[in-house]
């Protein structure tokens, strides 16, 4: 992973610019970038940043001032800041207030439900080309009791489920599977 700078070098990169080299002038060339797009070309750019609760206070302040644009009718750009809920309380402290300020739409993802962690899975099954179920209903059960519904455990558990599966020649995943995946992730 590189650092911050590295960061934004790439994003005036992906911006098809040479990027500066004093922070400010980097700045300043990503702005510019973002409001040609926007007003010449009539390309609203988004910026997805994942991760972010992991940010540290200084990079969230510093993108408070990236994307600080004279407010006209409509924002040249659209960023997206996904992360933990914890997320939510950063941004709320006093320093992030101005970043905080200028979020208009916030989401927050709860945990699915046991039906939801099911349909989930089935339907990336189908996705990677099962032609019959793959968890057998115990198993489904079974992954949306140990992952409590998060997403990205769900996600990890299955794949492990599966790879459990292929060492031990199972044509179906059974619950012990799912119990064997479960313990060896430490669930």
């Amino acid at each position: 992973t590189g650092g911050v700078m590295d960061f934004y070098r790439g994003l005036a990169l992906g911006l098809g610019e040479e990027p500066k080299y004093r922070k400010v002038d980097l700045f300043r060339q990503i702005q510019q970038a973002i409001e040609r797009l926007h007003h010449e070309r009539r390309i609203t750019p988004v910026f997805i940043l994942d991760e972010m609760h992991l940010a540290k206070d200084a990079f969230l302040q510093d993108i408070a001032i990236l994307f600080n644009f004279e407010m006209d009718s409509t924002n040249p750009f659209v960023l997206i800041l996904a992360g933990l809920p914890h997320l939510q309380g950063k941004l709320r402290l006093n320093q992030h207030r101005p970043l905080d300020q200028r979020i208009i739409m916030r989401c927050r993802m709860g945990p699915l439900e046991k039906e939801e962690v099911a349909g989930c899975i089935e339907h990336r099954m189908k996705q990677a080309g099962a032609k019959h179920p793959i968890f057998t209903p115990s198993a489904l059960e079974a992954i949306a009791l140990q992952s409590r519904g998060w997403p990205r455990v769900i996600n990890t558990l299955a794949t492990t489920c599966l790879l459990y599966g292929h060492q031990l020649k199972k044509d179906v995943i059974d619950e012990e599977v799912v119990r064997m995946a479960a313990e060896e992730m430490g669930y």
